[in-house]
């Protein structure tokens, strides 16, 4: 590995101009693929293996043209002070509204609330429902624009309106925090290397990444039925790695440098050591992003694989255009310790030969490994235990900030008819195997009515041919409680004995079920993906480093910051701590996708920093240091720039927490927390005391499964005799 990266860093220095015109040619036509595709509207959602998503197949069939998976829509009315919705002039204005409401091609139905019990007791509310054919992610922009100008007409003619429901779903928008965290970054950069322009290839090559990656995905986007999210979740990882990653060539290369080597030679030499290891780093993080699809969610599935090709992309321009860069670039680039003019280079250190702070710290926990572990690991103990109150759910109009119109007629609803109208259920009695239809249609609605928590259950409405019917059950509680959710438990269960009887089925279905059977989807699916990533990174992790106790303190160490974090999350976006500063302005409970998400990006993420700063310990390890001795020297070199690369992770991260999506902020306000506990607690602090403990039992390794793995050379054993061979290859000296 380390031999091949060696010739292909030499090869990219050599003929600089060749691979810098391959990527500003790939950009390019990505960047047109982008410009002519056809735009991303028709994004379709399904939870394939839920009762919920069973109900509208069944729908589908049974009702053609109903569209029971379609957007909703409710255009909530509040009557002026001291008057009601029942009087002429208001009830006029809701007619007009209904009726400038159904012009939409795209709208299936539309409620009249007066025809359809939609109006409050005290008669000061009423709401239109709307349904679309397609889902909120197909709804084009132009059926949005209708429905905001039919809510507008009527503000105009005096009444208070809102609008919830998934119709109004729109593409989150992330701030200038965003613009903020990679503004940190290029700070980082700079003090990191003390050269503008060694900071600026990072922050170029990382966008021409994310740029190609972007790219791709909307030019792909209608082909493949990619969402909006799937951009901004590649975008996200694509930055912090793709920063990363080229942070590590520069940085091994200015060192190589400073022991007097000639910048091609430095430049292979960079390539071939820390290039191995941001070839690993970027295998485990794309194993757990692919490994997503396990969930088999389709949304989840496609996120993932397309942020593991923009990792992919950030590992190609790690190997390739850093090289090239730094050929261009020349003396300009230079080696460890010094600076440009610009930024004070040419002074005399005050204290030359002064141990960096890395070498400091290094020491100090050799020294006292006990006392740093148990504090390390009392800290993040204590971090996690928010964790234990973790409550999961999807997020609904009432999770929206009170400045949007969702959240506004979700409360308008609550306050009219109950917090329970907000997430009405649809029972689905399919009769086909019954012998009495109708009586089983009414068996069913008398034992929904006797159930908990239930206010209104509609009669049954059949289809032409009469073997399968709808009925409309509204809940006491708001949809995304407890006890809604233990509604639907019981009518299921309940269900389960009506089919043992009659022979009907019963399904339970609408957003509400929908949001409840996904959360528990991927609460079934945390472990078997868990497994999956942590054993599959294993693997991977035992081939470098050959042993088998460091990749098992990696994946421990990885837990810790996990359960961490995860605290952290349940602090702030559940218990409310801190939420002024997060701009969190409705707490509850936190995304269902989360601790599967977490678990997926960051083990990846964490297993980078694992890799750069392990293998420049197993380096020195390997070249005749004493165990104790190579993680001091593993400091000395790697704690810095890995330090700079989890600040730059934790800026670009903690960038998305600005975002106007619940869940891009969650994400990124994770992410970023998961990064600081995992970089400076687990990896640097932990890692080493464990180190130390371990001494050379720590790089243990069977002598059966030492002949048994490949022997990949991350440390570049292999390039202190490649050089040579290589200055005597007549082609290379050609090229």
């Amino acid at each position: 590995m380390a031999t091949f990266l060696y010739k292909l860093g030499r090869l990219a220095f050599r003929r600089r101009h060749f691979v810098a015109l391959i990527w500003v040619a790939l950009l390019t036509l990505a960047g047109v693929g982008a410009a002519s595709a056809p735009a991303a509207g028709n994004t379709s959602f399904s939870i394939p293996g839920t009762e919920a998503q069973k109900a509208f197949d069944l729908l589908e069939q049974r009702f053609p043209g109903m569209s029971a998976d379609g957007a909703t829509a409710r255009v909530v009315f509040k009557a002026p002070g001291g008057e009601k919705m029942t009087d002429a002039a208001n009830k006029a204005t809701v007619k007009k509204t209904v009726k400038e409401l159904g012009r939409d091609s795209e709208v299936a139905s539309v409620a009249d609330p007066y025809l359809g019990h939609a109006v409050s007791k005290n008669g000061t509310i009423a709401y239109a429902s709307v349904k679309y054919k397609v889902s909120g992610m197909e709804l084009e922009d132009s059926s949005r624009d209708a429905l905001k100008e039919a809510a507008q007409d009527a503000r105009d003619a005096g009444l208070t309106v809102e609008v919830g429901g998934d119709a109004l779903t729109a593409t989150p928008e992330t701030g200038s925090s965003e613009v903020i965290g990679l503004a940190i970054a290029a700070v980082v950069l700079v003090i990191t290397f003390g050269s503008l322009l060694a900071a600026g290839f990072p922050l170029l090559t990382a966008v021409i990444g994310v740029g190609i990656g972007i790219s791709t995905i909307t030019a792909l986007a209608s082909t493949l039925d990619l969402g909006t999210t799937t951009s901004t979740l590649a975008s996200m990882i694509g930055l912090a790695v793709g920063i990363d990653y080229a942070l590590f060539i520069v940085s091994r290369y200015r060192a190589e440098l400073a022991e007097g080597r000639d910048r091609e030679e430095a430049v292979g030499r960079a390539v071939g050591t820390a290039g191995s290891a941001v070839v690993f780093a970027g295998l485990t993080v794309v194993i757990a992003l692919v490994g997503l699809s396990v969930v088999n969610i389709p949304m989840l599935t496609k996120m993932g694989v397309a942020a593991a090709g923009t990792v992919a992309i950030a590992v190609l321009i790690a190997l390739t255009l850093i090289p090239a860069l730094l050929g261009y670039a020349g003396r300009k680039v230079k080696p460890a310790g010094e600076k440009s003019k610009l930024l004070g280079g040419g002074r005399t250190p005050k204290k030359p030969g002064r141990p960096n702070m890395g070498t400091r710290w290094a020491s100090f926990v050799v020294r006292r490994p006990v006392a740093v572990l148990l504090l390390g690991v009392i800290g993040l103990g204590a971090a996690a235990i928010p964790a234990a109150s973790l409550e999961l759910g999807l997020p609904d109009d009432g999770s929206q900030p009170v400045s949007t119109t969702q959240r506004r007629a979700y409360d308008l609803l609550s306050e009219g008819f109950g917090p329970g109208s907000n997430g009405p259920l649809m029972v689905v009695v399919d009769a086909k195997g019954s012998d009495h239809p109708k009586a089983a249609f009414t068996e069913v609605g008398d034992e929904i009515k006797g159930l908990k928590d239930v206010v209104t259950v509609t009669p049954a409405a059949p289809n032409k041919a009469g073997d399968t019917a709808t009925i409309t059950v509204v809940p006491k509680s708001k949809p995304s409680s407890t006890t809604t959710e233990d509604l639907v438990q019981a009518i299921r269960d309940k269900g389960a004995d009506i089919t043992r009887e009659t022979g009907s089925e019963i399904l339970v279905t609408g957003s509400t079920a929908m949001n409840i059977d996904v959360s528990q989807k991927l609460n079934d699916a945390l472990l078997p993906y868990l497994a999956l990533v942590v054993g599959l990174a294993f693997l991977l992790l035992i081939v470098v480093f050959r042993s088998v106790l460091v990749p098992l303190k990696a994946a421990l160490g990885f837990l810790l910051s996990v359960l961490a974090a995860l605290g952290a999350v349940v602090a702030v976006f559940q218990w409310g701590w801190l939420s002024g500063l997060m701009n969190v302005e409705q707490t509850g409970p936190v995304m269902s996708m989360m601790p599967i998400f977490m678990v997926g990006v960051v083990f990846g993420l964490a297993m980078d920093y694992e890799v750069f700063l392990v293998t420049r310990m197993r380096e020195a390890y390997v070249h005749g240091e004493e165990p104790g001795q190579a993680v001091v020297t593993g400091f000395r070199h790697g704690a810095r720039v890995v330090t700079a690369a989890a600040v730059i992770m934790i800026a670009v991260f903690s960038g998305f927490i600005g975002s106007s999506e619940a869940m891009i902020k969650m994400i990124g306000f994770g992410l970023a927390v998961a990064v600081f506990f995992d970089a400076f607690i687990v990896r640097m602090a932990i890692v080493p005391a464990v180190l130390a403990l371990l001494g050379k039992r720590a790089w243990w390794l069977p002598r059966w499964l030492d002949r048994a793995l490949p022997n990949v050379d991350v440390e570049g054993e292999g390039l202190r005799t490649a050089g040579e061979r290589n200055d005597a290859d007549p082609e290379l000296v050609r090229a």
